[in-house]
């Protein structure tokens, strides 16, 4: 194997999926198209400033927008001014609006059966070494990749790459498949089938893994996955990962939270791995930067 290469060969595909999801097409700044809201329809307001609000148009008159926000203050502002005005993506709870979650198609590292959208992207950072962009292709397809930061000659190319595919998609089920396929020394990886039922702020996924080499060959038992998520406030995302290996001798569970923000999440939470009287407690540390949006 030519791992220099190799290393170059991964690195123009990773800088190209990047670019994929991260470039934004150039449009002369038109004035945006503006409605005043229907009943029970909740807008967001995007200012040429950064300034964001959700609520309802009220009025566009004589150039101008009165909008008012989900706590009842009234913004006037110059229509050449405002970016975007457009359905609000996420709900209100309590009287408090609740930005919809910016990173769904994972629990802390295993997937989730809900997709990326076409041309929605996210480049994540796991327990600080690992790195992964993922791509939608469609909305239904999505594949990506990533490498260790380190490389030494005789390891050959350290890369996983993870394509997946959603064949259900439901108002409250989906489901998915794929793999998560890796090149240290050789070819190895899982291939998975997964499904998720619930919303986006409660619901239960449930995987099941089978480990294969080069060739295709199965090489172990399979891989039970179990994971949950609640969340229990704006910004805060309770979530549960845990695995079953090799007929029960072996498995690793993991429980924390997940803050949410408007495109960058990131996860701080506890795991432990058991294995037969064994076992060992470590940290997981996560940060998810999302683009594009979701549709």
């Amino acid at each position: 194997m030519d791992t220099r290469r190799d290393q170059t060969i991964l690195a123009l595909a990773l800088t190209t999926l990047m670019s994929l999801g991260a470039a934004q097409p150039a449009h002369a700044q038109q004035p945006p198209a503006i409605a005043v809201a229907e009943a029970g329809q909740l807008q967001e307001l995007v200012l040429r400033d950064g300034t964001r609000a959700v609520g309802r148009v009220e009025k566009v008159a004589n150039e101008h927008v009165i909008f008012r926000t989900d706590a009842g203050a009234v913004i006037d502002v110059e229509v050449s001014q405002v970016l975007t005005v457009g359905l609000a993506k996420g709900e209100m709870h309590e009287g408090e609006y609740w930005p919809e979650d910016s990173n769904p198609t994972r629990l802390f590292f295993g997937p989730t059966a809900r997709s990326l959208k076409k041309s929605q992207s996210y480049f994540g950072v796991y327990e600080f070494v690992m790195p992964l962009v993922q791509v939608g292709i469609t909305d239904r397809v999505s594949i990506g990749g990533g490498a260790f930061p380190f490389f030494c000659s005789d390891c050959g190319l350290n890369a996983w790459f993870t394509p997946k595919v959603q064949v259900l998609s439901t108002e409250k089920t989906q489901a998915a498949v794929g793999m998560m396929h890796f090149t240290f020394d050789g070819n190895f990886g899982i291939a998975y089938a997964v499904a998720t039922h619930g919303d986006a702020n409660a619901a239960v996924t449930v995987g099941l893994g089978v480990p294969y080499s080069h060739g295709g060959k199965k090489t172990g038992d399979g891989v039970v996955m179990i994971g949950g998520e609640r969340r229990v406030s704006r910004r805060v995302k309770l979530i549960t990962e845990n695995y079953l290996f090799h007929g029960g001798d072996f498995s690793l569970a993991s429980f924390g939270v997940r803050v949410l923000g408007d495109r960058l999440s990131a996860d701080f939470a506890l795991g432990t791995a058991i294995s037969g009287n064994s076992g060992g407690i470590f940290p997981v540390v996560n940060a998810v930067w999302t683009f594009g949006t979701r549709r």
